[in-house]
């Protein structure tokens, strides 16, 4: 038995297989079918109390991962010899058996490694010397029917010697799963010749192949799982830095190297015994989360979703601390051993590479693209890569811990993975050169290199030096944001950020970024930007405002990387508003001008007008895929525009009524109407609809009021690829609950409204405009799709269907957001507009969300002229601009009290009187 289950404490309270044999050996029943069946039965409550025990030691330890997936693999292999014993002495017993009558049972992949989560598969061999004889069939079909019967997710072969050889030598997976076969029971002699002719015959001479092919597997994988160790929703199986890369390094040390064991590794040389402490802590750790996981779901499940987080952070005893949550600190140390499992990898291949890789193949780093240096200052170069000439050279003189990336760099290099493994041993020496003028200028000039910063920044991570020479950034290294908007770490978040803005600069996103590959040619402060993106997170985890806190950090960070006051000041001030263009372009009415002139008074100069512009894009983008899309380039680029015009010309714009007028002249142009159809239109629409709507808008919308003619109901769509949306237009008679009505029939057909300005002309009909997007913010384009809204608008309007009942029926697109404690909010500001109440509610991001505001304030009697919705995850927020009846700001200090009531009942969800 291995010595992993010889440590296991007390394994009689797991299982007592002597005790279960005996019950077994007396069984009686009036045919083999009953005698099996029974047989099972008295397993499976063998099987339950088991798992019982060992889920109470899951409780009582929750932080001993390896004892636990050691103990299931203990009692699953109790079962499994129980069963056959039972198998082959009571059902199908033979008194005098051939020598083709023998069976090994051996334990492959992970229960070969005797490791099992609660609810994972059994992968099991069933040997036998030839071809299966019929009393073998017989065993190997009564125990893989039993196993069923015990509810077991059974993976298992049958094969005999050579049939084995054969398909490992042709299949990696079958190789891979049989390197960690295991004996369990049966004939002992019979797997100790599988195993003979497995290495002489399979794993002999075929190590650089194994290798090569494990690490293709293993690229697949991650590629798969999104590339990264730092998502916020990891696998913990599968994932990058999870347990099957540490199980990838033991496959290619026990085929290399025959290790039988982990912790052989350190004798082959593979790993310090400093690594394999590492090593094995982070295994245990994994290990304990999964079988958490396991445990919680009740069935095997490996993500790591935000649901599942908050209740192990409990279990593993995560407490709460001043500015980071249990679920957070859990979450960062989670991610610090997934960035551990990275740091081992990288020796691991080091140490491979110098043995089995041939001549300008290898198996570490990616390349950056080498050119021979013409200076190294000291450093060396080893097949290719950079290198130190000895052990002690970072010790000699600290600061070339810095230079070793700035190198890197400088020269397009890879650095030797051995090199990596000296730094982050000696990355503490960081601490003492941190106000050293050239380690901080090496360092500036890696992080606002026009190369491949993202690259060497993240090097400079993994190695640890990066949080070492920079606390701030250290304090923020694999800390995770308890959120659905943010898919990574705030460090990778970060070092995204800085990626991204190096690409724009170098031309490489100039389709995805027109206006933004524009600007960056055009800005002074190019190392205050890059600092600004690096610092502009820095807070983060701290408790109160980041973006306060991290200005503070700015000031006094700046002058130590050598930038001048003023550059400081820059940093400083981006820093502390870089939430200050999204917030304005996606919670703000951009067409009252009111809004532009607030924005552009904290703004104040056109240089940084263009430097806010260019890490607000970045900082979204990095957020994760999927976040960044066109509607939101649109947005930010009308604010950008605005402004800029504002910061250039002054105040001193052209007047309401000349902006109306150049307005109507322009889409008298573009339609070619008559003096007398024209004059018509205008008559029938105010002057607020004028400043409110786009050229395009205004032009689509006086097509459809002209083909109305006197039709009391009409709805158009037309897809608007440049915001990524659908607009959706509907001209109807007003009446009170009209905008309740259409966002609610608009959600149930499955559209998500971002944007809405409603009006009313003068002759009583609304004209309302929607932008619509799908759950996922692509264009709402599908003709079914389009043709069921405006069936559900239609039903809506004629009041044909219970719109409030179908719409709590919908399923919660996020369904996972219950995991997130969102208090609702309801900010109320009759400063931000000269005409309008403006009024923002924050609120937890469901079904018929909009529905329901809208109805609130239809109860509180007021008149809603535009909406702006936007989502951050499983946050929504959504901002009206409001009047009176009769048009005016909402002044009462008690009926804004009553409205925030209302609002606030709406979005905690309590149900409403719906009129429809």
């Amino acid at each position: 038995m291995p010595s992993r289950f010889d440590t296991l404490p007390q394994r009689r309270a797991i299982i007592d297989r002597r005790g279960i044999a005996d019950a077994l050996d007396v069984l009686e029943a009036k045919d083999s079918v009953a005698l099996r069946m029974a047989g099972t039965a008295l397993l499976k409550a063998a099987l339950d109390a088991g798992r019982v025990e060992i889920a109470r030691r899951l409780v009582e330890h929750p932080s001993r991962g390896l004892e636990i997936a050691a103990a299931q693999a203990f009692l699953t292999d109790q079962i499994v010899r129980l069963l056959y014993d039972f198998a082959t002495q009571r059902l199908y017993p033979v008194h005098n058996p051939t020598a083709s009558e023998r069976i090994a049972i051996i334990a492959v992949g992970g229960y070969g490694r005797g490791e099992m989560a609660p609810y994972s598969d059994v992968d099991i061999g069933f040997l036998t010397p030839w071809k299966q004889t019929g009393w073998a069939e017989q065993v190997i079909e009564s125990m893989l029917y039993a196993l069923w019967d015990l509810g077991l997710k059974v993976g298992h072969s049958s094969r005999s010697l050579d049939e084995m050889v054969r398909q490992a030598k042709g299949d990696i997976t079958i190789r891979t799963a049989l390197l960690e076969a295991r004996y369990v029971w049966g004939d002992q002699a019979l797997y100790d010749e599988a195993a003979r002719r497995f290495k002489a015959e399979v794993q002999a001479d075929t190590a650089r192949t194994f290798i090569a092919e494990k690490l293709a597997e293993r690229n697949v994988r991650h590629k798969r799982m999104g590339d990264t160790r730092y998502a916020v929703e990891p696998n913990v199986k599968e994932a990058k830095g999870g347990l099957r890369d540490l199980h990838t390094l033991f496959w290619i040390g026990k085929y290399a190297y025959n290790v039988s064991e982990p912790g052989e590794l350190v004798e082959a040389g593979l790993l310090s015994r400093t690594e394999y402490r590492q090593f094995n802590r982070a295994e245990n750790f994994l290990w304990a989360v999964r079988c958490h996981l396991h445990s919680i779901a009740g069935r095997a499940e490996d993500r790591l979703t935000f649901d599942l987080q908050t209740e192990i952070a409990d279990r593993m005893r995560f407490a709460d601390r001043p500015g980071k949550s249990k679920v957070e600190r859990f979450m960062q140390y989670y991610f610090l051993q997934a960035k551990r499992v990275g740091d081992l990898t990288g020796v691991f291949l080091a140490h491979l590479d110098e043995k089995f890789a041939s001549r300008g193949k290898r198996f570490g780093l990616a390349v950056l693209g080498r050119r021979a240096p013409r200076k190294l200052d000291g450093f060396v170069m080893e097949r290719g890569r950079l290198a130190i000439p000895a052990d002690d050279f970072f010790q000699k003189n600290p600061v070339r811990l810095i230079e070793l990336f700035a190198l890197a760099d400088l020269h397009s290099l890879e650095i030797h993975p051995l090199t990596i493994r000296a730094a982050a041993r000696d990355a503490k020496l960081a601490d003492d050169i941190r106000q050293d003028g050239r380690a901080n200028a090496l360092f500036l000039d890696v992080l606002t290199s026009a190369r491949d910063p993202e690259t060497v920044l993240r090097w400079m991570n993994e190695a640890g030096v990066f949080g070492r020479f920079v606390p701030d950034f250290g304090r923020v290294v694999a800390q995770m944001q308890f959120d659905m908007y943010h898919h990574y770490t705030v460090d990778e978040h970060t070092i995204r950020a800085i990626g991204l803005l190096a690409r724009i600069e170098k031309g490489e996103l100039d389709d995805d970024h027109p206006l933004a590959s524009v600007v960056i040619r055009q800005i002074v402060s190019r190392r205050a930007l890059f600092v600004a993106v690096l610092l502009h997170d820095i807070a983060k985890g701290r408790g109160g405002d980041h973006s306060v806190l991290g200005a503070d950090v700015a000031h006094r960070l700046c002058p130590r990387f050598g930038l001048s006051p003023a550059e400081t000041e820059t940093v400083a001030w981006l820093v502390r508003q870089h939430l200050l263009m999204s917030a304005t372009a996606f919670k703000r009415d951009l067409s009252d001008f009111k809004t532009i002139l607030d924005f552009t008074e904290l703004v104040q100069s056109p240089e940084r007008l263009r430097l806010l512009l260019l890490l607000t894009v970045v900082d979204i983008r990095a957020v994760g895929p999927g976040v960044w899309n066109s509607w939101k380039r649109q947005l930010l680029t009308d604010l950008y525009e605005s402004a800029e015009e504002v910061l250039r010309l002054g105040h001193k714009q052209k007047g309401r009524g000349e902006r109306i007028a150049a307005k109507q002249d322009a889409l008298r142009a573009t339609l070619g109407w008559d003096e007398a159809r024209f004059d018509a239109l205008l008559r029938r629409l105010p002057d607020p609809y004028w400043v409110a709507e786009p050229d395009a808008v205004l032009a689509s919308n006086a097509h459809m009021v002209s083909a109305a003619g006197d039709a009391r109901l009409s709805i158009d769509t037309q897809v608007d690829r440049e915001r990524g949306a659908t607009l959706v237009t509907v001209y109807a008679a007003d009446h009170p609950g009209l905008f309740y009505r259409i966002a609610g029939a608009i959600s149930l057909a499955g559209g998500n409204i971002i944007d809405a300005r409603i009006h009313t002309t003068r002759d009583g009909m609304a004209l309302d405009n929607f932008l619509v997007q799908d759950p996922m913010g692509g264009s709402f384009d599908d003709p079914a799709q389009l043709t069921r809204l405006k069936t559900a608008i239609e039903d809506s309007l004629a009041s044909r269907t219970r719109l409030f009942d179908k719409l709590m029926a919908k399923p919660l697109p996020r369904p996972r957001a219950d995991a997130f404690p969102i208090a609702p909010n309801v900010l109320i500001e009759n400063k931000a507009s000269n005409r309008f109440t403006v009024i923002e509610v924050n609120a937890r991001d469901r079904p018929a969300l909009l529905h329901q505001l809208a109805h609130a304030l239809y109860d509180s009697k007021v008149t809603i002229h535009s909406a702006h919705v936007a989502t951050y995850g499983e946050r929504a927020v959504d901002t009206f601009y409001l009047t009176d009846l009769t048009g005016d700001k909402i002044a009462s200090t008690s009926r804004l009290k009553t409205i925030e009531r209302r609002l606030l009942g709406a979005a905690r969800g309590e149900k409403l009187v719906a009129a429809a």
